[in-house]
């Protein structure tokens, strides 16, 4: 695992790698939004409590903008996520609880983030409190 470096600013500016990471910031996600527009990258923001994978997989779906034949799987989920309209900050809000209900399936969730983030361009933001699943800190 790359320790990030610079946060928030690092990332934007290709000294930190794309990635998924812990953020512990209090920006409101207006002020994000337009930080990341001023960066030439978009925000997709998740700030829903979830109960399961299928969930999960539907309201990613739903912030990402992904078309109406996404079809709310892990190989769904990643076929579209190669199809982002450019660089894109996923900001998860309230992750933990899904992540302490059902790790197993949040790991794997995670792990097709992930490899999407390793590609660049793309980076989840999870903020909140939740398990220590071994995910680097942003801050």
């Amino acid at each position: 695992m790359t320790r990030p470096t610079g946060g928030l600013a690092g990332l934007l500016a290709g000294r930190t790698p794309s990635g998924v990471y812990r953020w512990h910031s209090h920006l409101d996600a207006d002020a994000l939004a337009h930080t990341l527009e001023t960066a030439g990258w978009r925000l997709a923001h998740l700030d829903r409590t979830l109960d399961s994978r299928e969930e999960a997989l539907a309201a990613l779906g739903e912030v990402l903008d992904f078309p109406d034949h996404y079809g709310r799987n892990l190989d769904a989920l990643w076929d579209c996520l190669r199809d982002l309209p450019g660089p894109t900050v996923l900001l998860w809000d309230g992750w933990g609880a899904l992540a302490h209900a059902a790790e197993p399936d949040v790991r794997r969730l995670l792990g097709v983030l992930e490899d999407r983030a390793a590609e660049g361009g793309f980076a989840v933001l999870l903020r909140g409190d939740g398990p220590d699943l071994g995910i680097a800190g942003l801050d």
